[in-house]
C-alpha cells in the first residue's frame, strides 16, 4: 500500500511539473521525482523494520474477550498469525489439563467447580506465557479477581470484541447444543431475550479491557483496528 502510495505521489508531481513548465525540463523533473521516490522507498523500508521490531521487542501477553460466538479464538487465530506469536484457547488449555470437555465439566461437576479450575489455569497461563494470544472464555471476565490479574499487570493488553445480540444470535442459534448455558434455550426469541439480560450483566467486565473493538465488522478490519490501538 505505502508503494502504491508512492506512485501517487510521483504521478502528481509529474502532472504538476508539466502545467508549471508546459513540458520544458520535464526529464530534470523526473529526475527530481525518481530521487523523491527512492527516498520515499527507503522511508518505507525503515517504516516497516521498525514496526517489526517493535512487535519483537514487546514480550506482552494479548488477551482476548467477550462474549459467547464474538469471534476471540477465530480472531486469536489470524492475529497470532499476523504477529508471529503463540496462541492458545483458555478452554482448550483447561480441557488439556482437566482431561475433560468444558462440557463435562459443567454437567459432571457444575459452574463453581468449573470457574475455580478457570481461574487457577488462567493463573498458570499468565505466569508462563509471553507473546501469546489468549482467547478468554466468556465468562472468565466476571468470576474471581480474573480481571484485576488481567488489568493490572503492564505486559497484558485485554481486548474486549464487541458485537451487537442480533449478530451474536445469528452465530448461536445453530451451535446451542455445544454451549452449556444456552443448551436449554429452545427459540430465537427466547435465545435472544437470554444473551440481552445476560450480556448486560456482563457488560460491565468486558468493558474494563483496555481496548474494545467493534468485532462486528470484516476479520481483516479488525485486525487492522487491533493492530493501530497495540501498536
Amino acid at each position: 500500500m505505502l508503494y502504491q502510495l508512492s506512485y501517487q505521489v510521483i504521478f502528481v508531481f509529474v502532472c504538476i511539473g508539466y502545467f508549471l513548465n508546459a513540458g520544458a525540463n520535464i526529464i530534470a523533473f523526473i529526475n527530481i521525482t525518481t530521487l523523491f521516490f527512492n527516498f520515499f522507498s527507503f522511508f518505507c523500508t525503515s517504516f516497516i523494520y521498525a514496526f517489526n521490531n517493535q512487535i519483537d521487542n514487546k514480550k506482552m501477553n494479548i488477551v482476548l474477550l467477550g462474549y459467547m460466538a464474538s469471534g476471540k479464538s477465530f480472531i486469536g487465530k489470524k492475529l497470532a498469525e499476523t504477529l508471529k506469536y503463540d496462541r492458545i484457547d483458555l478452554d482448550d488449555f483447561i480441557e488439556s489439563q482437566e482431561k475433560c470437555s468444558v462440557k463435562e465439566l459443567f454437567e459432571q461437576k457444575g459452574e463453581i467447580y468449573f470457574r475455580k479450575v478457570e481461574h487457577l489455569h488462567l493463573k498458570t497461563l499468565l505466569k508462563n506465557k509471553q507473546k501469546t494470544i489468549i482467547s478468554l472464555g466468556g465468562g472468565t471476565p466476571c468470576y474471581y479477581d480474573n480481571m484485576t490479574l488481567l488489568t493490572e499487570d503492564e505486559s497484558i493488553k485485554t481486548i474486549y470484541l464487541k458485537v451487537a445480540i442480533p449478530e451474536l444470535v445469528r452465530r448461536l442459534k445453530n451451535e446451542k447444543s455445544q454451549r452449556p448455558l444456552i443448551a436449554h434455550i429452545e427459540t430465537d426469541e427466547l435465545l435472544t431475550e437470554f444473551i440481552g439480560k445476560h450480556l448486560f450483566e456482563r457488560s460491565s467486565f468486558y468493558n474494563e479491557a483496555e481496548f474494545v473493538i467493534d468485532a462486528n465488522a470484516d476479520v481483516s478490519e479488525i485486525i487492522e483496528d487491533i493492530l493501530l490501538k497495540l501498536f
